[in-house]
């Protein structure tokens, strides 16, 4: 037992949970009249520390997190006692949705950007291994042959950076591509074309980041099949040398022709369609 100042008895409140609790708790409750000696606060933050059983991740200095450690919560253990005491599912359409999920977390990490790549071969030959790796298409200027995958999974482009290759045409159609993948597409000078037709996973935050990969000479733009929304459509004031943009529907509803008509008038020279 801890031995008070002036009460030798503890509050009915003020039980052994309550001494040990989170770190949220930076006082103890106490009642009017009952203070803690010193050496007794010290030892009890002590002993919260001692049986702390991890860091959280906003006081970890090599965690992304410790950017936001004014917005993290700093006690979830509760958390993840709660999901360790939930019941094991282990129906076939449970494991069906974990392995999906499982596959879906594998692949969006594959398609990070790697700037050794881009170092290596050049951000027009990088980006061309990284879309017809997984089944895009590609067309360099001087050249009418798209190249992609043919049924045995292989396709002809260099290892190594090959000087006057420029990407001009990429195609992305009904590909299963993440937003970390975005990245790969960057630093293309010279693109003039760019497809991501019945790309499902496309929204508008795959637009903005592919919209700020600076693309200056792009002209034609195909985004049908996707999930963008006319929210998206505000990001396209950095693409300045954008002339065909192709979408579902232009004239949805009155959200979207109000985007739209926002969009022709910052760029005159562009044209908003569902058809070319």
């Amino acid at each position: 037992m801890y031995k008070l100042v002036r009460n030798a008895r503890l509050p009915v409140s003020l039980n052994r949970a309550k001494l040990h609790g989170s770190q949220n708790n930076d006082k103890l409750p106490t009642e009017p009249g009952v203070e803690l000696e010193p050496e007794v606060a010290k030892q009890i933050e002590e002993d919260k520390r001692r049986l702390q059983w991890r860091t959280p991740y906003s006081e970890r200095p090599d965690s992304f997190y410790s950017a936001f450690k004014l917005f993290a919560s700093e006690n979830r253990n509760s958390e993840l006692v709660e999901k360790m005491q939930q019941p094991i599912n282990l129906s076939p359409a449970s494991i069906l949705q974990w392995w999906q999920k499982r596959r879906m977390a594998v692949e969006a990490h594959m398609q990070k950007f790697i700037p050794e790549r881009h170092a290596t071969l050049g951000d027009d030959i990088a980006t061309a291994h990284f879309v017809v790796h997984r089944g895009g298409s590609v067309r360099f200027r001087g050249d009418t042959k798209w190249i992609k995958k043919n049924e045995d999974d292989e396709y002809d482009l260099p290892r190594r950076h090959v000087p006057g290759m420029v990407l001009e045409e990429v195609r992305c159609d009904g590909l299963n591509l993440f937003y970390e993948g975005m990245e790969n597409i960057q630093k293309l000078l010279r693109l003039r074309h760019l497809s991501f037709e019945n790309v499902a996973l496309f929204d508008d935050w795959y637009l903005d980041r592919i919209s700020g990969n600076m693309l200056p000479s792009l002209e034609k733009l195909n985004l049908r099949g996707t999930a963008v929304s006319h929210r998206g459509l505000n990001c396209l004031y950095r693409l300045p040398s954008l002339k065909l943009l192709l979408v579902d529907d232009p004239e949805k509803d009155i959200l979207w022709k109000l985007s739209v008509a926002m969009l022709e008038e910052w760029n005159p020279n562009l044209r908003v369609v569902s058809n070319e």
